[in-house]
């Protein structure tokens, strides 16, 4: 009796969680938006014209994240994106982060997102050597917020150094090492997106090694590119599929010539997303540059053969409304995470890391406590049983699962006086 009764707490406290929602991401280059200057001027690059062109564009889309860079740097701008992009025609649920420009440069990054299924919870200036790179912290709107569940997805957004030579190329690693010290340093391992005009000419430039490879005291945010494909990217016809950069063969004084032949644009993900571990999972296939058709290698998009692709008149916005694509994918989220009740006042916040062999729980207390920690797979069978002392703060405790079978098990933190906590594990 009691092990039928355990059984439908779990069952139930377990498919309350299983409800999902989709999240389209979208990052793009726009290409001195609002930062005219001796090149990009009013005649070849107005914002007013470029309104209509990202209006086209966010309509196909319907991003719920939409990050930028090359945004101006005046508050005007970002508030016209609003106003005459994602709010137009009676919309008001877009909202837009906070302008940080420490490093004071005339082009920025920018975040607009969702409110309707997001909310902003914080944000964050990572490095300032020659441009910021942004971290911005949202959290996911679903029910179980009022039982302290809460869905975190932070996004990286970065403009590395342009421009190919040794130099620059430091200047890009400089700024995603700077990147991947502040992550260590300052947040937790969770649901991280790094995206942004990275300007890589190859996979092998310490600027995305620091990323996908980074050093073993990063390696807990470590990213993953969704669509694996290594390489020279640069002129090279075998990437042709996946290029961002030039949209034109010619260019216009403001967009750069030469054609599709550069994949400057990234959306990498964190291992919590591509293997779906903590309530925010890749989609398979979702990532794509917008109008890339493979076809168009070292010409503009628009030119022969005919790119049917998307429609014409999106293809007409890429085309020109900046000399980049955007990159796109979308998101599966669960609308109960890793932590599928919180019962449990004591404890601030608990999530399992997941690393090629192991398990780890990592539980921050508000103070010095004994827990037990029981894993229970779905028919209500207690498979082990350990206890613990957490130290008030963070703590890092590793989870003895490798005799477990495959499939999917619970994770009970109890206390002695304080409730619980269930977590999903997955050995």
């Amino acid at each position: 009796m009691i092990k039928l009764f355990l059984l439908t707490i779990l069952t139930a406290v377990y498919f309350q969680t299983t409800a999902q929602d989709t999240l389209t991401v979208m990052h793009y280059n726009v290409l001195n938006y609002g930062n005219y200057t001796s090149y990009c001027t009013s005649a070849n690059n107005n914002h007013e014209q470029k309104d209509l062109y990202l209006k086209t564009i966010v309509d196909y889309v319907n991003p719920h994240i939409f990050t930028v860079n090359e945004m101006g740097q005046y508050e005007f701008y970002h508030n016209r994106i609003l106003s005459e992009v994602l709010n137009k025609d009676g919309g008001n649920y877009f909202r837009k982060a906070a302008i940080t420009n420490i490093a004071g440069s005339y082009i920025i990054n920018s975040l607009f997102y969702d409110s309707r299924k997001l909310v902003l919870h914080s944000q964050a200036v990572a490095q300032s050597y020659i441009r910021d790179v942004n971290v911005y912290t949202l959290y996911y709107k679903h029910e179980s917020l009022a039982d302290g569940d809460t869905t975190f997805i932070h996004c990286v957004v970065a403009h590395l150094k342009a421009s190919s030579g040794s130099s620059n190329e430091r200047a890009r690693a400089t700024m995603t090492s700077n990147t991947m010290n502040w992550l260590k340093n300052n947040l937790s391992p969770g649901n991280f997106l790094m995206m942004g005009d990275f300007n890589l000419y190859k996979s092998d430039e310490d600027a995305y090694q620091y990323l996908v490879n980074p050093l073993p005291a990063n390696q807990a945010f470590r990213f993953y590119d969704p669509i694996n494909k290594p390489g020279n990217w640069s002129n090279n016809s075998s990437f042709s599929g996946i290029h961002t950069q030039s949209v034109s063969s010619t260019g216009n004084g403001c967009q750069a010539s030469g054609g599709m032949d550069d994949r400057f644009d990234f959306i990498l993900a964190s291992q919590k997303i591509m293997q779906g571990t903590n309530n925010v999972s890749y989609i398979s296939e979702s990532y794509k540059a917008l109008g890339q058709d493979g076809n168009h290698f070292n010409t503009s998009i628009t030119a022969p053969p005919a790119n049917t692709i998307v429609p014409a008149d999106l293809l007409n916005a890429l085309g020109n409304n900046s000399d980049h694509l955007p990159v796109v994918l979308k998101l599966k989220i669960s609308t109960g995470p890793t932590g599928i009740r919180n019962r449990f006042p004591d404890i601030t916040n608990a999530n399992i890391q997941y690393s090629a062999e192991e398990r780890y729980l990592d539980i921050h207390s508000r103070k010095d406590q004994i827990v037990k920690l029981s894993i229970v797979d779905l028919t209500g069978s207690v498979i082990s049983i350990q206890q613990t002392s957490l130290s008030a703060g963070n703590n890092n405790i590793k989870l003895e699962t490798k005799n477990l079978a495959k499939g999917i098990y619970l994770l009970n933190i109890a206390g002695f006086k304080n409730g619980n906590i269930t977590l999903k594990l997955i050995p």
